[in-house]
């Protein structure tokens, strides 16, 4: 993504381009206002419904003449025959839509925990999010996840739309109060109320549904119709117009509420703004006169909050029915911040056009496809870099362009170099010392599985490991390494693995075999840590030269957060602050980039078990080399002064990952459930009934003072939901298990809880962190990797 100055650039771009089957047209000639451009992405837990609105989006966008389905692989952004086959979303997918004057570079993001380095890239160069909530579940597991990664990297100014309304069983009541219950924000702001039905005999028959929308900032009502057209009537201006209105009759569960919602967001808006406090205030008493308060009075104050991140606008809809898509495009539109609100560090005029690589992917017919723009010098590698083409990118089809415009996501060809995640630089000037060359780097998160790769042949060898080289440059997610004369490549997890081995197969066209899966484990630090040797002495054109490194080598401390950039570790340079990666110094010259190679090296391999190291700080407190000879010496001086420390300290514990699991059963099927987890290992955190539960260590829910909170008979199915189940002979109790476990004894945890729970049971894991393990584990461990 393009991240500049607007000074800097500003071509012209308007190009029609060609229509193709099942679409209007590429409705998204881009124009060179920056404040137009909203750079947005859609997340979620997996299965909220992100790709589902994407086609809702280009469909209403006239992009598509048609939605595709997830369930039938005719989706526009979900092109990977692995995405179309499982139904999911593997890859961040990037497309421009033009809506009203607005031009949205839209990334639709997966929403399994595997694919999380996705929307890790995702987050790191948009500037607002839309944040999808299924409205049955309410907020989970990766719903939180994503919510961390978009606090990681500040994207702060976030829409809240709660989806899949038309289920049985939805709740926007439920919905609301799980945001506060899982502490996303203490002020969401109800924009919209959901009308189930025009007939409100389906309220009293619980009938579920959605066919309706109030937007309480413009004060009108918006109806779909079956074939998902929509129609817009306005909402009478006065309390007593309420009562004769032709769009909603009289009796209408919906029509008692509408005063109060409206009172309630222009009261609470008013909260987050001074002017606009005493704005109401010069109202007259009554109802009435806030219900002729024109949006255009109440619009740049609800911007202004939503950019401060002060209030979370909720919007509710059912994607699937195209229903509430127009009310997202609008208020996107409206609220999101454009690239010129979001002030970069040392930004200025006069510094030199920076840009992101937040994507490399690689494409059979055009080779290697980076999405940023200009000409340039990779300062995270320090290579130069020649652009052949510049393309803007439709999903998996793609448009040659001869500029970009400032705020603009595009795409590079002919870059040979570029990795996810490095900064380039245009310009010949030199880098202003009041501008970072380097943008903040995107951190992958830590492997916690792996698999050998098995060559067919000989010949095969080398093919494999240019195949696997690539993967790894567009998925940093994926790390490879070789381990007595083994192949390994480590993932997020299971299907993670799974996708890249299709992916080698299916793109690469490499021939192997995948071995078996197994857990990603670490060792500590052993207990005879000292402060050692700092010399290393080698021999340069038969001269004998000896370096010195001096660094000091602990275990980290329960109150120190290890770095995980260092896979949890914590590396020190001289001055005390953390040194940067290899990878991400701007300087691959400088003795320090050296030096925290042969760290990162030593450390990725323990002499011991070869399992990467964990939970280690060194501090590298000074160094001396002769000045005749490169610093890159330095890095085999480090890795090599470390390897025999680490040595010389003696094999430490050995760490496994954990996972935390959300588990939903029937209360008949509770005790086998837990005597099942605690045989393998796990520990129960909480048992709860089917309520709404925060399981954060950290935390209380948030308060719903101040919070407008719409009803439960909004959504009838769900508000008759107790009732029926009242009456039925036999209720079957729901009950929510929380609980920690080993991911080695869960790799199989499908199978196991469909048997004990006679089919009923779900859950839902995410990562937990590495934890040291016992002494018979580690034995059985050691054993498992061949060290025993």
């Amino acid at each position: 993504m393009l991240r500049s100055l607007k000074e800097i650039i500003k071509p012209n771009l308007s190009r029609t381009l060609r229509p193709r089957r099942n679409h209007r047209s590429f409705a998204t000639s881009s124009s060179d206002d920056a404040t137009k451009f909203r750079n947005m992405a859609l997340v979620a837990h997996i299965d909220s419904g992100k790709t589902t609105l994407t086609e809702s989006i280009l469909h209403k966008s006239s992009y598509l003449t048609s939605p595709g389905s997830v369930d039938t692989g005719s989706t526009t952004t979900d092109f990977l025959p692995a995405e179309r086959e499982r139904g999911i979303t593997i890859q961040s997918a990037s497309i421009p839509v033009k809506w009203k004057n607005w031009t949205f570079n839209m990334i639709d993001t997966p929403g399994h925990a595997d694919f999380g380095m996705e929307v890790e890239s995702a987050s790191r160069v948009v500037d607002g999010a839309v944040v999808l909530i299924d409205s049955v579940e309410g907020v989970e597991s990766q719903t939180k996840g994503v919510w961390r990664q978009l606090d990681r990297y500040n994207v702060s100014t976030r829409l809240m739309f709660l989806n899949k309304l038309d289920r049985p069983g939805a709740s926007f009541k439920s919905s609301l109060l799980s945001l506060l219950s899982h502490r996303l924000h203490s002020n969401p702001m109800v924009l919209t109320l959901p009308i189930a039905s025009f007939n409100p005999q389906d309220y009293t028959r619980a009938e579920p549904g959605i066919q309706g929308l109030v937007d309480l900032v413009n004060w009108v009502v918006w109806k779909w119709d079956s074939n998902g057209v929509s129609s817009q009537h306005p909402l009478p201006r006065t309390a007593e117009g309420l009562t004769s209105m032709e769009i909603l009759h009289s009796n209408h569960p919906v029509v008692p509420h509408l005063v109060p919602a409206r009172v309630a967001l222009l009261e609470n808006l008013a909260m987050f703004s001074e002017e606009f406090m005493e704005f109401l205030l010069t109202l007259p008493s009554g109802p009435s006169s806030y219900l002729g308060i024109e949006p255009s009075k109440i619009m740049p104050h609800l911007r202004n909050a939503t950019l401060r991140n002060d209030i979370l606008p909720v919007l509710c809809g059912s994607a699937m029915k195209n229903i509430g898509t127009e009310l997202v495009m609008n208020y996107v539109g409206e609220l999101l911040p454009s690239p010129l609100d979001v002030q970069l560090e040392g930004e200025s005029a006069n510094s030199p056009v920076r840009l992101l690589a937040w994507k490399v992917s690689w494409d059979k017919r055009r080779g290697w496809m980076t999405f940023r723009q200009s000409s340039l010098l990779n300062t995270s590698s320090g290579q130069k870099e020649k652009v052949s083409k510049l393309l803007l990118l439709y999903a998996s089809e793609a448009e040659e362009v001869e500029s970009l415009p400032f705020g603009s996501v595009g795409v590079l060809l002919g870059l040979k170099y570029t990795r996810t995640g490095d900064t380039l630089v245009a310009g010949r000037g030199p880098v202003s010392s009041t501008a970072p060359s380097s943008l903040r780097t995107i951190v992958p998160p830590p492997a916690v599985m792996s698999a050998s790769i098995i060559p067919r042949s000989h010949s095969d060898l080398e093919p494999v490991q240019d195949a696997l080289q690539s993967l790894a440059r567009t998925d940093p997610s994926v790390r490879v390494d070789a381990q007595e004369g083994q192949i390994l490549v480590h993932g997020l997890g299971a299907l993670h693995l799974e996708i890249v081995e299709g992916r080698l197969r299916d793109e690469w066209n490499v021939h192997f075999e995948f071995g078996s899966r197994r857990v990603s484990y670490r060792e500590g630090l052993g207990p005879g840590a000292s402060s050692g040797d700092h010399q290393w002495t080698t021999e340069i054109a038969n001269k004998p030269i000896t370096i010195s490194i001096w660094m000091s080598i602990t275990p980290l401390e329960e109150t120190e957060q290890g770095d995980p950039t260092w896979d949890d570790n914590l590396v020190l340079g001289p001055s005390g602050k953390p040194l940067t990666s290899p990878e991400a110094s701007p300087d691959q010259l400088d003795p320090l980039t050296n030096i925290s190679r042969g760290i990162a090296s030593m450390l990725s391999n323990s002499p011991h078990t070869s399992l990467a190291l964990s939970h280690i700080k060194i501090k590298v407190t000074g160094f001396k080399y002769p000045q005749e000879i490169s610093p890159s010496i330095l890095a085999g001086a480090s890795s090599s002064i470390l390897q025999k420390r680490i040595r010389e300290a003696g094999m430490g514990g050995i760490m496994e990952p954990y996972i935390k699991l959300k588990i939903s059963i029937n209360e008949d099927s509770l005790g086998k459930v837990v005597k099942d987890l605690t045989e393998n290992g796990g520990e129960v955190l909480d048992l709860a009934s089917d309520a709404i539960t925060a399981i954060d260590e950290d935390s209380f829910p948030y308060s719903i003072d101040g919070v407008y909170v719409p009803p439960r008979e909004l959504s009838p199915s769900s508000a008759s939901s107790a009732s029926v189940n009242s009456s039925t002979s036999t209720p079957r109790l729901k009950r929510t298990v929380h609980a920690i476990a080993p991911l080695s004894r869960m790799l199989d945890y499908s199978t196991r809880l469909r048997a004990l729970s006679g089919g009923h049971g779900l859950f839902e894991m995410e990562n937990a962190g590495f934890r040291e393990v016992s002494e018979p584990r580690k034995v059985e461990i050691l054993r498992e990797i061949g060290r025993a």
